[in-house]
């Protein structure tokens, strides 16, 4: 069991009170073919086993079984309780089942199949419930440890199953074979993984792999982030931190449009330069093209997380984001000073300083996916026409500002107190938009269309660079419209916003025999405007024999 967060305090933040300061204590049970076993007196946060927090991120545990050799499947069902007190002191107690997965685990194949599934909906190995995320692994023992099934090894790999895989990457594209047939890769044909990215998350299948250890799916859409803190200025200063409530808001808002978040706030396992370092104390960033923040970019924002994570400064003053290197909007830092929180937002309690801090989280993490001023005019509008958009006409500006119900209207942070949300569209064009309709997860590592200049803080009036119709790679032609009609039904790339996408496919007639694929399948979500300038992802790659016949390779068993 990798991780459990609980959904529920997303909606206790937006309700008077103190309900959010009660934190739910929970434990899980796993029943194999009938024998049953809990969580109880072997994991957990607290004195009883229980987990008494919202998140278990970083508490990973297990429970083993014995299973009869020859056994074909296994009946799998997973149980979330939780333990709800009542009476005199809290004293009496009831535990309450909140979630049930019932699984088949194929001892063959590796492969479990159910309540969840390879490239299901909501991704392998992870469960969104109605009250519970649950991120889990089945796996069988076998004798070189790398994870693949002996009769998987035998009879469809056809590899030594004396010899750990994970150690051996025969085709040579930087991903060994354990980890590629997990995913249903083939791990005999080179990938071009450091820019295939099926899932449109901006990471590709590489960058996948290499953020293993924190449940990367290359099927299913993830954002990563690094948060540090910054000192505060004197005794009586407001800490500079992002609130574990204000992470749980963010994390759930982004769930319930399928999409995971790993916030690194300080992770046991993270790089020396990692998140959850404290910053020394800087009064004020300047707002546009982040020049102050470029020395904590390269030095405390690791490295090898450029282009994978999103870097978050917890600071005083202002709040904004920017891009740091390029035209990348990959770079954020929250205000969260007096300044900020009493006198900006009114943030007079424990529970709407965090709400605040979530709410300015996820605008600025907005403009990381696309939601930025040049795409629609909604986007950072605030004030006085003549502030924003002097060449707008004072009536259209207002009903910018009244109809775009999102929290990248600076309105609704300020004044609504209970929106911690993107538009949806309610009120329709041109005035509103549905902001998840307009979201495009590459952003961040992409250069965007246009450019905020220093001298006017303004995108208004820069010229939108021009995108072809079709991607561009060399030694690759564009493949017949007949060819693009061809490609499975089952291949429909509809991508986290279950937006359909323009497809195009790529041949090279260079690529001889086996050793690598001569099919390239790119896709373009149908996203208008589009925010970034590198539109077209590679999210497939197959084989085009002789006679005409498109094949892929279908999880790690055969070609279709």
């Amino acid at each position: 069991m990798h991780r459990i967060r609980n959904r529920g305090l997303y909606d206790l933040m937006l309700k008077k009170g103190n309900s959010w300061k009660t934190t739910p204590q929970f434990y899980w049970i796993i029943d194999v073919d009938g024998k049953e076993a809990d969580s109880l007196g072997t994991v957990g946060t607290g004195s009883t086993g229980l987990f008494v927090t919202w998140d278990t991120i970083g508490l990973d545990n297990r429970i083993p079984f014995r299973v009869v050799d020859e056994t074909p499947t296994s009946d799998v069902t997973i149980r979330i309780m939780e333990r709800e007190t009542s009476g005199l002191l809290g004293r009496r107690t009831n535990d309450v089942q909140k979630e049930i997965i019932n699984l088949t685990y194929n001892y063959r194949t590796g492969r479990w199949t159910g309540d969840d599934s390879f490239k299901d909906a909501d991704g392998y190995g992870h469960y969104l419930g109605q009250n519970y995320e649950i991120w889990f692994d089945l796996y069988q023992s076998d004798y070189d440890h790398d994870g693949i099934p002996y009769w998987t090894e035998v009879n469809v790999l056809h590899t030594d199953p004396t010899v750990d895989d994970s150690q051996l990457d025969p085709d040579h594209d930087g991903i060994p074979t354990s980890w590629e047939w997990y995913w249903g890769f083939n791990p005999f044909v080179a990938d071009n993984f450091s820019t295939l990215d099926p899932d449109f998350d901006g990471i590709s299948v590489l960058g996948e792999y290499q953020l293993r250890n924190y449940q990367a799916d290359p099927f299913y859409p993830e954002m990563y982030f690094e948060v540090d803190s910054m000192q505060k200025y004197a005794f009586f200063d407001l800490p500079h931190i992002f609130y574990k409530e204000s992470q749980e808001m963010i994390c759930e808002i982004y769930a319930r449009h399928n999409i995971s978040v790993w916030i690194d706030d300080g992770w046991a396992d993270g790089p020396s330069n990692g998140g959850g370092e404290y910053l020394p104390f800087i009064k004020s960033f300047e707002d546009v093209n982040g020049g102050q923040i470029l020395g904590f970019y390269n030095h405390n924002f690791a490295l090898e997380r450029h282009g994978l994570f999103r870097y978050i400064i917890m600071g005083n003053r202002m709040t904004w984001s920017t891009p740091s290197t390029f035209n990348h909007y990959d770079s954020i830092e929250i205000g969260t000073g007096w300044n900020a929180m009493f006198i900006k937002r009114a943030a007079f309690t424990a529970r709407m300083q965090r709400v605040c801090i979530a709410k300015a989280v996820l605008h600025e993490v907005g403009h990381t996916l696309g939601l930025l001023p040049f795409a629609f005019p909604g986007n950072d509008i605030e004030g006085p026409a003549s502030v924003r958009w002097p060449s707008m006409p004072a009536d259209e500006y207002n009903k910018y500002l009244d109809e775009y119900h999102s929290i990248m209207n600076y309105k609704y942070i300020w004044t609504d107190r209970t929106l911690v949300d993107y538009s949806h569209g309610q009120n329709g064009a041109p005035y509103d938009q549905n902001d998840w309709d307009h979201i495009y997860l590459p952003t961040f590592n992409r250069d965007a269309r246009a450019v905020e200049e220093t001298a006017d803080k303004s995108f208004e009036d820069y010229e939108m660079f021009n995108e072809t119709a079709y991607p561009q790679v060399e030694g690759w032609a564009n493949a017949s419209t007949n060819l693009t009609k061809s490609l499975p039904a089952s291949m429909s790339f509809k991508v986290y916003n279950n937006l359909d996408s323009k497809i195009r496919i790529m041949t090279n007639p260079h690529s001889v025999g086996n050793s690598s694929w001569n099919v390239r399948v790119y896709a373009r979500p149908n996203i208008d405007p589009f925010p970034v300038i590198q539109s077209w992802t590679l999210v497939a790659e197959g084989r085009l024999d002789a006679s005409g016949r498109l094949s892929f390779y279908a999880d790690g068993q055969s070609p279709v």
